[in-house]
């Protein structure tokens, strides 16, 4: 499977409480051709950016839309490339 990154702008305010339920029926909704990995959050930003592993950009997209519609979506992208600091040791 690829990786991929889908960015989420939700604004400022996203609290864990107000995030659990929306990750519940994402992590619910999970496929064998889609999975979510993780997210960090960035209140700064106003965003939250999700990490997948999925067959397809598309199969992300119908997880989301079955768990998730109202959820603004930017993406998500194929990551080609992945660095790591320790590389460059």
């Amino acid at each position: 499977m690829a990786k991929y990154f889908a960015i989420h702008p939700v604004g400022s305010g996203l609290t864990i409480e107000g995030g659990t339920p929306l990750a519940k029926s994402i992590k619910a909704h999970l496929t064998a051709d889609a999975y979510w990995i993780g997210s960090v959050y960035v209140p700064e930003a106003g965003a939250l950016y999700c990490t997948w592993d999925a067959k397809d950009a598309d199969a992300i997209r119908k997880v989301l839309a079955k768990a998730a519609p109202d959820l603004p979506t930017e993406g998500p992208y194929l990551i080609t490339m992945n660095i790591h600091s320790e590389d460059f040791r």
